[in-house]
């Protein structure tokens, strides 16, 4: 619950304050002090007439009725102060910095318990406990250092961790990114991340609110709530960056597919912020990068111009940006020609445009309006402009600064000269400015925001589904696990999933008559095994009754089998598709090329079900192999289409039948016309 009285309170009291500012209750009072805070402020020190010259009482029940209560006073001292607090004083929000609660002991646990219940009694609203406190342009009831300009039009930061938010805040300052509002919900006993962004949302004013925001998150404990909420603000306009921490696994986990060995509780978060259209971030440089991007004006395309005067960063960030997907295009032509002739002699016009160390900031200028009037294939600007501490930059610098205020396309400076042009750096940020100090992490920035796709639609793709036929299946299922070839390829003929032809028998005269039908050459796998590869359990390229039938004599000896399946042998790109359900999240669907290669290369891309069109697209572009999907070197490529349909399909008969909890499709045979599934698994868990 997040009340007025916690975001413009019209008075205050810190309990625990203290004239001691290296303490949690000094800093906080000092920081509302030096902030401005325009409403009444109160102290509470039982040893102090005044502190900080503010009017301090020696315990909360001599205080006036109060809006906001900041409490900085031991862990077993909350409950009761909180109770006292609600019931006499009308306080209607809290933020408790205190740590020692359920972070640490099973009894900490306990008096968050009994804190939570009171202010939710009350209706009131609470941050923390064990938190830096919150920070907006009406009052800022943070502890820590630094604070940073502040404005309405500032980006909203939310993180779980107080410490990481300073960080993050250290890391922003030094580029000039501002601030709306900084929330540390901390342990987050009511108010966490995911309720800050659902009334980020509910409240959204286009007109006067912030459209940017930060995100730091350690645990996801609702992902529908952040799916919904965060799409929709981005829909309405905002853009969101986030890093989700505690990524890897420790130890190996035991899987028994494709799917399980390479799909992790990271592949879920990977999936639900492609999704909702979610930047993901994995530095704290990294996100306040992509935060001082969302600044400028949005990119409509790919093509870069890099304006320099320094050789070596502007190919740094062509290499960067290269590897990417994003495009440095070489200029050449009359235009090209013209724009080199007004330069000093030596200067490369090709892109990177080198206008040289001795370059005058009239070149920059020149340089620069080229590229927004003249170079009509160029989509933005990055402006790489240092110093080698022979001369001052005041003048290339406020240069750089009227073109931004003018130019359409958006213009990225990268002022690496942080120490010998410290003054001119820091007035152009004064300007309102932004500052990519290093080449690369803008480049890898740009890269992130460009492979995002926008949220996904809400509809479910149902055409040509069979729901009922897929339900009577799983329903008529009664143990769990492995199900048999037959029910996995009748699940994903129902899926509207093309299956190769099969045939599965112990008897070996069946098998033989199924070839002959069917024609050779076919393939040969056991039946009872999960690896087949593993144990030899695999035959390809048979190509007579004689070689079948030797095959399936030393297949049936192999341990574990209970028959022999046999496909006729069919040809074209290896292709993967897999999913695993996880908790909270549901379905996770990976794809990526098939074969060995899923678990040695691990190139897959993941979506969470159900998936769209655009949604399945976007995972097979983002897949480092795709050029290979595309088509290279004389090869023809794959049906994307049909890869595509096949994804959606699939995650459509995994949203109606929940009890399949791991599965993959490995190999679909791909050509240029057809994909067709030739090897697939189904556990299921009911």
């Amino acid at each position: 619950m997040i009340t007025k009285e916690l975001l413009h309170p019209q008075s205050i009291v810190v309990v625990g304050a203290s004239n001691n500012v290296h303490k949690p209750g000094g800093a906080i009072l000092r920081n509302l002090i030096s902030g401005g805070y325009q409403g009444e402020l109160r102290a509470v020190n039982p040893k102090e007439n005044e502190v900080q010259g503010i009017k301090s009482y020696s315990d909360v029940s001599e205080i006036p009725e109060t809006d906001l209560a900041i409490l900085a006073i031991p862990a077993g001292m909350c409950p009761a102060t909180v109770e006292t607090l609600a019931r006499d004083k009308q306080v209607r929000a809290f933020i408790i910095l205190s740590a020692g609660f359920g972070e640490e002991t099973h009894e900490g646990a306990l008096l968050e318990d009994a804190i939570l219940e009171t202010v939710n009694k009350y209706e009131a609203s609470l941050i923390g406990p064990n938190c830096i406190g919150l920070m907006n342009t009406w009052h800022h009831s943070v502890f820590t250092k630094p604070i940073p300009l502040l404005n309405p039009k500032g980006v909203d930061l939310i993180s779980s961790s107080g410490a990481t938010a300073v960080f993050i805040l250290e890391s922003a300052v030094t580029k000039g990114l501002q601030f709306n509002s900084v929330w540390s919900v901390g342990n987050a006993k009511q108010i966490g991340v995911e309720d800050v962004l659902q009334y980020m949302d509910e409240t959204f004013n286009p007109e006067t609110d912030s459209k940017i925001k930060l995100i730091y998150i350690e645990s996801i404990k609702d992902p529908d709530r952040l799916l919904i909420h965060a799409s929709s603000l981005i829909r309405k306009g905002c853009r969101i960056a986030a890093i989700k921490s505690g990524s890897s696994e420790s130890g190996s986990r035991a899987a028994s597919s494709h799917t399980g060995a390479i799909a992790s509780s990271d592949s879920a978060v990977e999936a639900l912020f492609r999704k909702a259209g979610i930047v993901r971030c994995y530095s704290r440089e990294e996100l306040t990068t992509v935060g001082c991007i969302f600044t400028l004006p949005p990119l409509k395309g790919k093509n870069f111009a890099i304006v320099t005067h320094a050789g070596g960063p502007g190919v740094m960030l062509t290499d960067a940006l290269s590897k990417g997907g994003l495009n440095v295009p070489k200029l050449e032509g009359e235009l090209a020609d013209e724009l080199k002739g007004k330069l000093f002699p030596g200067a490369a016009v090709g892109n990177p445009i080198d206008i040289l160390a001795t370059g005058t900031p009239e070149h920059l200028g020149l340089t620069i309006d080229y590229c927004e009037e003249k170079f009509e294939e160029i989509d933005a600007i990055l402006v790489i402009f240092g110093t080698p501490g022979l001369v001052s930059m005041f003048e290339a610098y406020d240069v750089l600064h009227q073109k931004m205020l003018t130019c359409k396309k958006p213009v990225f400076p990268v002022l690496p000269s942080l120490h010998t042009a410290g003054k001119e750096v820091d007035a152009f940020l004064k300007k309102g400015h932004v500052n990519f100090a290093d080449e690369v992490t803008l480049g890898t920035a740009l890269i992130r925001i460009m492979n995002v796709p926008q949220p996904a639609v809400k509809e479910i793709e149902l055409f040509g589904v069979d729901i009922p036929h897929i339900r009577r299946i799983i329903d008529s299922i009664q143990d769990n696990g492995y199900i048999e070839p037959r029910l996995v390829q009748d699940l994903l003929r129902s899926a509207g999933i093309p299956v190769v032809e099969e045939f599965v028998s112990a008897d070996k005269e069946e098998i033989l008559a199924f070839a002959r039908k069917c024609g050779f050459p076919v393939v040969a796998k056991v039946v009872g095994p999960i690896h087949k590869s593993d144990i030899g359990g695999v035959a390809l390229n048979i190509k007579s009754e004689q070689h079948l039938a030797l095959d399936f004599e030393r297949m049936m000896k192999l341990p574990e089998v209970t028959a022999i399946m046999v496909q006729p042998m069919l040809k074209g790109t290896e292709l993967f598709i897999g999913a695993k359900y996880e908790e909270k999240f549901g379905h996770v669907v990976l794809c990526g090329l098939g074969g060995i290669f899923v678990e040695v290369l691990k190139d897959v891309s993941s979506g969470l079900a159900p998936l769209s069109y655009e949604e399945a697209y976007s995972m097979i572009r983002s897949l480092k192999a795709y050029k290979i999907i595309q088509g290279t070197r004389g090869q023809k490529g794959v049906n994307e289409d049909k890869f595509a349909e096949i994804i959606v399909r699939l995650s459509t008969l995994l949203r109606f039948a929940t009890e399949i909890k791991e599965m993959d499709i490995n190999p679909l045979l791909a050509t240029n016309k057809d994909v067709i599934a030739v090897d697939a698994r189904i556990r299921i868990e009911k």
